[in-house]
């Protein structure tokens, strides 16, 4: 993997530049708090390096205990009431078809003056996708190339995030933006038990801040599509297979027989995706296989594209209730509606683009197929930038990393947006639908 990305796309401007700018567009502070914010580099690093030592894979509880106990330590330096919001356990459909419940972690959540009349939500996570006994535990640093699990997805995302609203408090006068912090245990596993948080802070902020990591290279999220994850639990019947191997119905067939109709389905309408992700199922092979599941993802671009996607999954399982001998039940659905480029969303991005440039960065977007919180916000009708946190790539693996310098200037880039809403120089107004 090439991690030695170019961090900017044009030259940083120079400290008379970013002073003229700060002086006639952002007022007074802020070219001291962005020079504040230079000295911050290794310790951003730091705090990431150790928080990335700490496992805190969602379906660890321990491990996210230790981590949410560093994380209330962390915001406490913030001038709000700080809450930890235990999370109702979600359901997961076991190998057998029958239905668990998974407990979580809880949330934590900030708020920083709710009266104000421009609110401001702010979203991160502290879960990462590697369990205890993974490999991958340990960061490291290779020149201005830190690796290890959650550097850039997201605790290094959550160290940019509080590092901006340091500086933030920091600005002079009185405030009339408040804002909400939800740091959340369970993202990478869809946010099912934190959802309804989302849901109620999307519904009360007039936009949205999430610190997903940026693309090595630099460029930010737009617009990303839906996810819909679903379990089909299939039940046939057992039976012998020597002596009675007709009177059975088996169920790995029938699942097998729904993933190459599902993986049919692709192509057939832009930008929607079935992936078949596993089938659970059988044992001895002198058995007729009596139960199986069906784990599989779809994802669409757009609402109307989500709501055919859904009628094709419902079209294959009605024909599996058809077969003889032959039962389907279909568990999940869109957790992560789709956050289409709307109006709202270009207003975001060109605020975010005006806030670089000031930082001397000629910020790229692109549309994801990935999802995040972001997802969330924006289906409450919060727009929303949600890959604010550092530059880094790799996510997901043991090959994750985060650039170094990128932890500053995306705080910088956090609280120049921060300031451009409080002061005016953006328009919560034009947000309004």
């Amino acid at each position: 993997m090439d991690t030695q990305v170019p961090l900017r796309q044009v030259p940083a401007m120079s400290a008379d530049e970013i002073k003229a700018l700060a002086t006639t567009e952002w007022g007074a502070g802020v070219e001291q708090l962005l020079a504040n914010l230079d000295a911050q580099t290794e310790a951003l690093a730091a705090r990431t390096e150790a928080w990335s030592a700490i496992n805190s894979g969602s379906f660890e509880l321990p491990g996210l205990a230790r981590m949410r106990m560093l994380l209330l330590d962390a915001v406490s330096v913030l001038p709000g009431a700080t809450q930890e919001i235990a999370l109702a356990s979600s359901q997961r459909i076991r190998p057998d078809g029958e239905v668990a419940h998974i407990e979580h972690g809880a949330s934590i959540r900030v708020r920083v003056r709710p009266e104000a009349p421009i609110q401001i939500a702010l979203t991160g996570h502290y879960d990462t996708v590697f369990p205890a006994a993974h490999a991958f535990q340990k960061p490291w640093r290779d020149g201005e190339v830190m690796h290890g699990p959650g550097v850039a997805d997201m605790k290094g995302g959550i160290a940019v995030m509080l590092e901006a609203l340091q500086a933030f408090e920091r600005l002079p006068g009185d405030k009339r933006v408040g804002y909400e912090v939800l740091l959340s245990p369970d993202e990478e596993i869809g946010s099912l038990a934190s959802a309804p948080l989302l849901a109620e802070l999307g519904k009360r902020a007039h936009l949205g801040m999430t610190y997903e990591p940026a693309m090595a290279d630099g460029a930010l999220v737009d617009a990303r599509k839906g996810s819909a994850n679903y379990s089909l639990a299939i039940r046939g019947r057992a039976a012998h297979v020597g002596r009675a191997f007709q009177d059975g119905r088996n169920a790995v067939i029938a699942a097998a027989d729904a993933a190459v109709a599902l993986n049919a389905l692709n192509g057939q309408r832009d930008g929607v995706t079935f992936n078949v992700g596993a089938i659970d199922g059988g044992g001895a092979v002198n058995v007729v296989p009596e139960r199986a599941v069906l784990r599989f993802n779809v994802r669409a671009p757009d609402v109307e594209s989500a709501t055919w996607g859904e009628a094709q999954v419902l079209s294959v399982v009605a024909e599996m209730n058809t077969r003889d001998g032959i039962s389907a039940h279909l568990h999940g659905g869109f957790t992560r509606a789709p956050k289409p480029l709307n109006d709202q969303q270009r207003t975001m991005v060109s605020w975010t683009h005006k806030a670089g440039q000031a930082l001397g960065l000629d910020l790229q977007f692109r549309a994801s197929g990935g999802v995040c919180e972001g997802n969330n916000l924006a289906a409450a009708g919060c727009p929303n930038i949600d890959t604010l946190g550092p530059c880094g790539g790799g996510l997901h693996s043991d090959e994750e990393f985060a650039l170094v310098p990128s932890f500053v200037e995306r705080a910088k880039l956090s609280f120049l947006l921060l300031t451009g809403v409080e002061r005016g120089l953006f328009d919560v107004r034009s947000l309004s639908v």
